[in-house]
């Protein structure tokens, strides 16, 4: 009887501490969200009210280079207009092996068969000619001499923040000028237009 007397609290002991263990708090399906809640995205950046319209949107301008002084020189130019900054990528065919000249022109009209009808260079600021970035002063247009290869291909390609594409500022936009390609080099020194001699190539820069 004594031994049975002795278990009876070790028991009750066991059986309370057991309770305690089992009590756990309940997870609700409130709970469970919370504990799985993520914090919303940021929201964007504010627009910068002071950023021209035109720098908001790209925009890209196609145009073919037609043959001129019975030339034979053709190809495509490409202007891209990117947060402001304007990419040209000239494609060109038919050429004489060697260095020749490029520039924009004042007029996209290349309806003379010896392309005068594009006008001068391109020189909304009124400076001399020379060559692009010139302390002493270079044409918006002057965009200066590239190489074609033996087979009369060339490329060349410019990247500026002085042109703009439709935006309106006069001193800026290239739209309603030509693409003129020349039959020789520009010396950047010979004013008007760099001696590069007859016009073989015009493409009208239009939107």
């Amino acid at each position: 009887m004594k031994r049975s007397i002795l278990y009876i609290p070790l028991l009750a002991l066991c059986l309370s501490i057991s309770c305690k263990s089992d009590k756990k708090e309940a997870v609700t399906p409130e709970t469970e969200s919370n504990a799985k809640e993520v914090p919303p995205p940021p929201p964007p950046p504010p627009i910068n009210k002071d950023e021209p319209e035109y720098y908001k949107d790209s925009k890209k301008v196609t145009l073919s280079l037609e043959s001129k002084s019975n030339s034979g020189v053709t190809g495509n130019v490409v202007f891209k207009q990117d947060h402001g900054v304007v990419t040209m990528i000239a494609v060109m065919s038919g050429l004489s092996e060697g260095e020749h000249a490029i520039h924009i022109h004042q007029t996209a009209d290349c309806t003379a068969d010896d392309g005068s009808s594009s006008g001068g260079h391109w020189n909304p600021t009124a400076q001399p000619h020379g060559k692009w970035g010139d302390e002493a002063g270079y044409h918006k247009g002057d965009i200066g001499n590239f190489t074609a290869d033996a087979k009369g291909h060339a490329t060349i390609t410019k990247v500026t923040d002085e042109w703009c594409i439709g935006c309106g500022d006069e001193t800026k936009d290239i739209i309603g000028k030509a693409i003129i390609v020349h039959q020789g080099v520009d010396d950047f020194k010979s004013q008007p237009s760099g001696a590069a001699g007859s016009r073989v190539s015009c493409g009208g820069i239009i939107e």
